[in-house]
């Protein structure tokens, strides 16, 4: 059994909707004129991506005999306001200029600061402005759970869940700020950065939180399930983001090319690459890597050293053992037959998507 490109259709229809009546009874009033920019800036980013996460938390919550109840579709999306409140962060501190093909939060509140000629530091008001926003996101994330409508004692069993999971990410996001900062840049501390600021809360803990939303519990062959198969995509989903920040079409990806080369990410790739590398072409790596000013020639040679290397494909066959050992861990599991099919297909589409 399969589940059809309509049915994930419906539920990234369903989530969307929870997000807008969710957004749409929050404060700042859409016609107070002050705080329309901060709506405006937070529907926009809140319109795009990819639902993965709130899809994970609902396949979870399926595969443990939960049904269709709106309130399932409401606590599962208030995870992409998490997502949301991450990327305007993660923007901030790598100084992105894009996200999804239009300018970053701290970008577009620096062009506002710009085009009406205010006092002080456009840019200083820009990064502040979209710390704000971001906060404010993650404020109503906490606020959509708890008021998503299920029972009181399953949000009180997946409460701890939840807690962690945030933890983890704000770890994660200040152990990516060290890796860059202090340059060890082994394998294994990439891998740790990955798990704790993506692929722990993009995929093992989302499922996490469906499975003892519907159960009240965690049964032991959930937590096997939740670190067999979502550990593994999660550090898959990963990798190939990594490649995407080097590789990706900008047309897909919404980022210029290499952009994860000029803003010095230590990735797993990265990692790869030095280790393999000769000398000369490790020096060239360290140098190259973090110069916002890298040009079309200079993201070019360190496209060349990552692929010479066999980096590129060494990653590429870590993606495909992730993925077959978290299919196999799936297998095991005793999850409905709609899920088991739900989760394999999503585990297929977040390791090998193009954006």
């Amino acid at each position: 059994m399969t589940i059809d490109a309509a049915g994930m259709d419906a539920l990234r229809t369903q989530v969307e909707r929870a997000i807008g009546a969710f957004v749409e009874r929050q404060l700042p009033a859409p016609g107070d004129p002050v705080l329309a920019p901060l709506r405006t800036a937070a529907d926009e980013l809140l319109s795009g991506g990819k639902r993965l996460r709130p899809a994970f938390c609902y396949w979870g919550w399926r595969g443990a005999g939960g049904t269709d109840v709106p309130e399932i579709f409401t606590a599962a999306a208030s995870l992409e306001l998490l997502q949301a409140s991450a990327l305007v962060h993660d923007d901030v501190m790598d100084k992105s200029d894009l996200r999804r093909g239009m300018p970053s939060a701290h970008r577009r509140f620096q062009a506002m600061h710009e085009k009406s000629g205010w006092h002080g530091s456009a840019a200083q008001f820009g990064e502040g402005a979209a710390i704000l926003l971001g906060n404010l996101l993650l404020i109503w994330s906490g606020e959509m759970w708890r008021t998503s409508g299920l029972p009181r004692e399953a949000l009180e069993a997946a409460q701890p869940i939840h807690d962690h999971m945030r933890t983890e990410l704000m770890c994660g996001q200040y152990l990516d700020l060290l890796e860059q900062a202090n340059g060890e840049n082994t394998f294994e501390s990439a891998l740790r950065v990955a798990l704790f600021k993506s692929g722990k809360y993009s995929v093992e803990q989302p499922l996490r939180l469906g499975l003892v939303l519907a159960s009240g519990g965690l049964a032991p062959w959930m937590d096997e399930l939740c670190t067999g198969y979502g550990r593994r995509v999660g550090i898959a989903f990963q990798l190939r983001d990594d490649i995407l920040g080097v590789f990706g079409d900008p047309a897909q990806t919404g980022k210029p090319a290499g952009d994860d080369l000029r803003e010095g990410k230590r990735t797993m790739l990265v990692a790869r690459t030095l280790a393999a590398a000769s000398p000369g072409d490790a020096e060239s790596v360290r140098r190259l890597l973090g110069d916002p000013g890298l040009d079309e020639a200079g993201v070019e040679t360190l496209r060349q050293i990552i692929d010479d290397t066999g980096a590129l494909q060494e990653c590429e066959d870590l993606i495909s053992d992730y993925l077959g050992e978290a299919l196999a861990a799936l297998d095991e599991a005793p999850v409905t037959t709609e899920s088991r099919a739900a989760l394999m297909e999503l585990a297929i589409a977040a390791t090998s998507r193009k954006t």
